[in-house]
């Protein structure tokens, strides 16, 4: 059985939804310090407060989404974007993908974007491409990964989770068939129980990223079996 710790350091917990204010990112930041969460996530604008929350805590990584939540920003802004995080202290990089051009067939214009902004981004810098497969069918989320690993990207990431959807468990194993071992998932969106958890940690799915209370009830009822 994975311990709490285990599942801690595999679990983002964000603050990015429209209301979020500095003090929802101060307790984001409480509970990160004190269950050892590996990632926070805010919005941009936030990000350089949160590098310095997060100083003294080199095992707690600085996140934040370029082109968030649509992905459908010019390539310019996007770029603009992602020199900015990096800047003000980014370490983990979400990057949305354009996901109307994707479904418009477009894919030298997706591939080619996201290939500039991975190019760009600082040596240590992770970054996961948000393909949203709440919004594909299973065919055209296989082309998103497949897209993905030749941008260079080191995860693909399977939504916003500001789409409605759930855990997509039966998803993200066919998703698992086409990564591979050529990059790394993280699932996100719709992941409330420890059972759910658990599945996608035996799938061999490398990061999740949860809400604050779920995270949270997964992380204590794991510690109640330890």
């Amino acid at each position: 059985m994975i311990t709490s710790m285990q599942a801690a350091r595999l679990i983002d917990i964000s603050a990015v939804r429209t209301p979020h204010t500095r003090s929802d990112i101060e307790q984001l930041v409480k509970y990160a310090k004190a269950y050892r969460f590996i990632n926070v996530h805010v919005l941009p604008n936030w990000v350089k407060l949160l590098a310095e929350l997060l100083k003294e805590e080199p095992d707690v990584y600085v996140g934040a989404p370029v082109g968030f939540p649509s992905g459908g920003h010019k390539t310019e802004i996007k770029l603009a974007e992602a020199k900015h995080l990096a800047v003000d202290g980014v370490q983990e990089m979400d990057i949305m993908m354009n996901v109307g051009r994707f479904l418009n067939k477009e894919y030298d214009y997706v591939l080619d974007e996201l290939t500039q902004i991975i190019r760009d981004v600082p040596k240590g810098v992770l970054t996961k491409v948000i393909i949203e497969i709440n919004v594909l069918n299973d065919a055209e989320m296989k082309n998103a990964c497949a897209l993905v690993i030749e941008s260079g990207a080191d995860f693909v990431k399977t939504g916003t989770g500001w789409v409605p959807g759930d855990a997509n468990i039966g998803r993200i194993r066919a998703m698992k068939e086409v990564c591979g071992d050529k990059i790394k998932i993280k699932a996100a969106g719709g992941i409330r129980t420890p059972q759910e958890f658990l599945e996608l940690y035996d799938m061999g799915v490398a990061r999740m990223g949860i809400n604050t209370k779920s995270a949270l009830e997964i992380v204590e009822h794991l510690k109640a079996y330890e």
